[in-house]
């Protein structure tokens, strides 16, 4: 028989129990975008097709993927050439061939590999933000060698293979707008629409190659803009699913985004101790 202090106790836990569940401190900005009409998707890929090349795309995860795979369909090389293809955002041009030097550090049972890398500016309409390039780290052993190489200005692509060319992010900083609560409830939570004229953020990747011997390059744009931004709290986000391996049931179960797309990335965020709901 159940006391009136172990009913109050019973209370006072579903009642936390409810309020933490509906208060999240981490939340995700989730970009919806539209491609040009040579962008196909398949296979959870946006997919740009010719004669030569297969190129494609999968923009999902923190920040923006604006990666690609590159497919040589012919029976002969391809070559990209990297200082002819440029990420392109807001008007503004990024080197796919940034001129650096890598070294190769070779010690005892180890080996490192650094870089020196710039950090890249995107602005929009309501942000401004840093694209950042990878940074190593360096180590340095009691005995070994260095080699230092350049970075190369083209990608050799075999025939019938592929490689995945991938150096920047979209965009790392929070859109602010006042129809967009910064930390909504699930009440609040409300989508902007945008038309390529009036998106915050326009961006393409254009792509230099020749196939072969051939110097005469192949130009390919794919082009994409945000047409829409909604803000989530992670439980409005997040769902768990169990998945099967080889028809058995994993024990745990594991938590997906379900806004995932290969036409869609976000920015996860934290709620920071600020007043502001914009």
């Amino acid at each position: 028989m159940m006391t009136m202090t172990t009913t109050k106790n019973l209370f006072i836990i579903a009642f936390l129990s409810i309020l933490f569940s509906s208060c999240s401190t981490t939340f995700y900005q989730v970009y919806k975008t539209e491609t040009d009409a040579d962008l196909k998707t398949a296979n959870q890929q946006l997919i740009y097709e010719d004669a030569d090349c297969k190129i494609s795309y999968n923009l999902w995860d923190n920040q923006g993927d604006i990666g690609f795979m590159f497919h040589n369909k012919t029976n002969q090389n391809i070559v990209v050439n990297l200082e002819e293809s440029f990420f392109i955002v807001n008007g503004i041009a990024h080197n796919y061939y940034k001129d650096r030097i890598y070294t190769n550090t070779s010690a005892i049972g180890s080996s490192v590999t650094t870089e020196a890398s710039a950090s890249k500016l995107v602005s929009g309409t309501n942000f401004i933000g840093m694209l950042q390039g990878s940074q190593g780290l360096s180590s340095i052993g009691t005995s070994g060698r260095s080699v230092a190489y350049t970075e190369a200005k083209t990608m050799i692509i075999p025939p019938k293979t592929a490689k995945i060319i991938k150096e920047y992010s979209i965009n790392n900083t929070l859109y602010r707008d006042c129809d967009l609560y910064k930390y909504p409830r699930k009440s609040q939570i409300k989508t902007l629409n945008f038309g390529k004229n009036d998106s915050p953020l326009v961006f393409n990747n254009r792509i230099a190659y020749s196939q072969g011997e051939s110097t005469d390059l192949v130009r390919v744009e794919n082009s994409f803009y945000v047409s829409a931004i909604t803000n989530y709290p992670e439980n409005e986000l997040l769902e768990s699913r169990k998945e099967e391996v080889c028809g058995e049931k994993v024990v745990h179960p594991t938590k997906y985004l379900k806004e995932a797309a290969p036409n869609k990335f976000y920015l996860r965020y934290i709620k920071a101790n600020d007043s502001q709901k914009h």
